[in-house]
Order: structure tokens, then C-alpha cells, then sequence
């Protein structure tokens, strides 16, 4: 039987055979490294607003508590964008005349509410509880990160899924004592008192953590990480 290709095929068919599994694996890695990549997850972007409010003058140099204008986030699963009305509350008498604030004004003048562009926008099929987090002790920045030092506001984590059967996996590595949930600067080092029984809460946050879990009814790791938990 006369040989169908010449020799010179050989080293051709060596490089295909050990060159496709290569550039499968670099095609994954590739993507991989996209998925999680700032672009793909919008971590670090800060969406254009129809006002530039900074959290960082509001919160960090005011220290307006977050509760004033976003009302509903200990009580409903969606925290709420604050009125136009909350905003005039205090620029009715302050900078009520400045140009960055035209919008505001225009918006309470008109009782149209300003359209805010949404920067934490989670896939719709992925259901989330706002108030749930909230009551049972994870705190703002664990999510949101330092909002206290953003002058624009802007996406702080990735989103992802595996961030978040990161925290369900051992949510004892982010809790912190209900009347700290709103500040942005607590460790636990500050060496909280535990208004129980009056005594400081353990400064390691495994311990404090652990405490925490069992006294704020969090469940196991096992129903946390089960697929109708976020997938309704």
C-alpha cells in the first residue's frame, strides 16, 4: 500500500497533537482570567450619574448615616434610591443654588424622580434579600466596600457567584455585631461591648464570627449554598 503522506508530515502532526491541548488550556485560562477580569465583573467602575454625589463628602466628611436616605434596607429586600425630597431636606438651605445641583432641583421642582443609573446590578435570575444580610449581621462594606472614601460611587466586588457561596460557605468571616452594621471603620479590634451581658465581644473575627452566627440564627453552610437559596 503506497503511503498516503510523505514524511515531512510527521513533525506537522507532532506539533497538532501536543499544540491543541496547549491552546485549549490557554483558552480557558484566557477566559477565565476575562470572566473575573474588572471588565467583564464592573468592579471599580463608576457608571455616569445625572448628579455626582459623592458618599465620601455625604458619609465620610458629614457622616449622614445611610439609613437617612436609603430607608428600607433593614426591612425590605431592595434598598431604596432616596426621594428627590430627602435630598431637598438639606439643599433647600445649602448650596440651593449651585449649577451641580440643577437636576435636584429640577426634579422636586417637577415631582419627576431623578434617573439614577444602577452600579450593583445583579443577573435577574439571581434572587437577593437586602434585609436578610442586614438583620443577621453583615455589614455594608462588606458588600458596597469603603463608600465613606468613594467621591463617585462605584462597584466594589465582582458579583460573581463564587463570591457569593464564598460568604454562604463560612459567612462567620463577615459578620460583625448588629449596632456596627452601618460603620464603615469598625474592626474587630475596637473591642465592642456585647450589650447582652456587658462585656467586650472576642477581638479575633472567627470568634466573634462564630458568636455571632449562632446568636443571629444564621443557618449551615449547607442550606446557604443550596441552589433555591438564590435561584427561585
Amino acid at each position: 500500500m503506497p503511503q498516503i503522506f510523505p514524511k515531512a508530515i510527521n513533525p506537522i502532526a507532532k506539533m497538532l497533537v501536543l499544540g491543541f491541548p496547549l491552546l485549549a488550556g490557554l483558552t480557558g485560562v484566557t477566559g477565565a482570567a476575562f470572566y473575573r477580569s474588572s471588565y467583564a465583573t464592573g468592579v471599580d467602575e463608576t457608571p455616569p450619574q445625572p448628579v455626582a454625589f459623592s458618599h465620601a463628602h455625604h458619609v465620610g466628611q458629614l457622616g449622614i448615616h445611610c439609613v437617612y436616605c436609603h430607608t428600607s434596607v433593614e426591612t425590605s429586600g431592595f434598598a431604596n434610591v432616596p426621594p428627590t425630597k430627602t435630598c431637598m431636606n438639606c439643599h433647600q438651605q445649602i448650596w440651593q443654588g449651585a449649577d451641580l445641583l440643577e437636576p435636584v432641583r429640577e426634579s422636586y421642582k417637577t415631582d419627576k424622580p431623578i434617573e439614577w443609573n444602577r452600579v450593583h446590578n445583579l443577573p435577574h435570575y439571581a434572587y437577593f434579600n437586602h434585609s436578610i444580610h442586614v438583620n443577621k449581621g453583615v455589614g455594608c462594606v462588606s458588600c458596597h466596600g469603603r463608600l465613606d472614601q468613594m467621591n463617585l460611587t462605584g462597584q466594589a466586588s465582582t458579583l460573581l457567584m463564587e463570591w457569593c457561596i464564598a460568604c454562604h460557605r463560612e459567612p462567620e468571616k463577615h459578620l460583625r455585631p448588629k449596632e456596627e452594621i452601618f460603620n464603615m471603620t469598625w474592626t474587630p479590634a475596637q473591642k465592642t461591648i456585647d450589650p447582652k451581658d456587658g462585656q467586650p465581644y472576642p477581638t479575633n473575627q472567627k470568634e466573634l464570627g462564630l458568636l455571632l452566627k449562632e446568636r443571629y440564627r444564621v443557618r449551615d453552610a449547607v442550606t446557604l449554598t443550596n441552589c433555591s437559596m438564590c435561584h427561585r
